[in-house]
């Protein structure tokens, strides 16, 4: 059976396939690493790309952490252990074209010592998804993503698709807002084997997952990089920004976890874009794509 050493390597390696292939993409920057070791055990390698030739900002951080829970994270999780241990991939790309849209994924394992039970085995689930923020929704793009989605979750089974990405609609909800972040994805957490999933298949759906980040993304960077856009559409794609910041410092699960135990600060908040703008009031034009693009922030669509 797969064991949390296998995982964070897998994990590693995925992490070192991404940068490479966004240094290409991108064609200017490459990725600046900074490696940091956690207090209380573990670390993890930070990577960021900055001032592109697309990517204005974009990190792609690999952590492997272990220590003693807070109680407060112990409740939250709904734990009774202290001991933890948690692995993981996390990216957010910003680009610096209106018409490329922000994009998300994140992969993790967690587990804990053996469990109360008595059975002698540990606590662990697997963790994570990928979901696309659009600046200017396009509809064609919108249906290539969810398709892509769709066939790696039906790899591994036949309902996937749909509760992840029911789930994913209700995750990245703007509450304050009443607006999705995005146009969702897929979200998962607390996935264990079962009788039909062992956990080596588990292992395989999350760096499937991963895995799909480069082809699918490669794609809609190349679609829309060359289109011509104007300063107005710029501004939009700030005030976009605005809503993904909000949402990440206000909800977003990861964060609070890397705050609750210690984490680096700088890798939790390399989610945040570096420009981003809160206009009192904005209404979008009647008729215009602004409009049209909050219009579609809503839970339920079926894109795929």
């Amino acid at each position: 059976m797969i064991n949390k050493e296998q995982i964070a390597a897998g994990y590693r390696l995925i992490q070192d396939e991404i940068c490479h292939a966004l240094e290409n993409l991108d064609g200017k920057c490459k990725f600046e690493e900074e490696r940091w070791e956690r207090d209380g055990g573990g670390g993890g390698r930070t990577r960021v790309i900055q001032n592109g030739n697309l990517f204005e900002k974009g990190g792609v951080n690999f952590s492997a952490v272990h220590g003693k829970l807070p109680a407060s994270m112990q409740k939250a999780l709904k734990v009774e252990h202290e001991d933890f241990f948690a692995t993981g991939v996390s990216i957010v790309i910003h680009p610096n074209h209106p018409m490329v849209p922000i994009i998300h994924m994140n992969i993790r394992y967690f587990e804990l010592p053996a469990s109360l039970g008595g059975d002698g085995q540990p606590v662990r689930w697997f963790g994570g998804g990928i979901d696309l923020t659009p600046h200017y929704i396009i509809d064609e793009d919108v249906r290539y993503f969810h398709q892509n989605l769709k066939a790696v979750c039906d790899r591994f089974s036949n309902d996937f698709y749909t509760r992840f990405k029911t789930w994913a609609d209700d995750y990245f909800f703007i509450k304050h807002r009443d607006e999705t972040r995005g146009i969702g994805g897929i979200f998962y957490d607390r996935l264990t084997a079962t009788d039909e999933l062992s956990w080596d298949t588990l292992f395989e759906f999350s760096k499937a997952v991963g895995r799909s980040f480069i082809p699918t993304y490669s794609e809609l960077v190349n679609r829309n990089r060359h289109k011509t856009f104007t300063e107005a559409q710029q501004q939009w794609q700030y005030q976009r920004r605005s809503r993904y910041a909000e949402f990440n410092l206000v909800y977003d699960a990861g964060t609070k976890f890397g705050l609750e135990t210690n984490g680096r600060i700088e890798s939790i908040l390399m989610s945040l874009p570096p420009t981003a703008k809160w206009l009192y009031n904005f209404q979008p034009e009647v008729g215009s794509e602004e409009e049209r693009t909050l219009g579609l922030l809503k839970k339920g669509i079926n894109w795929a």
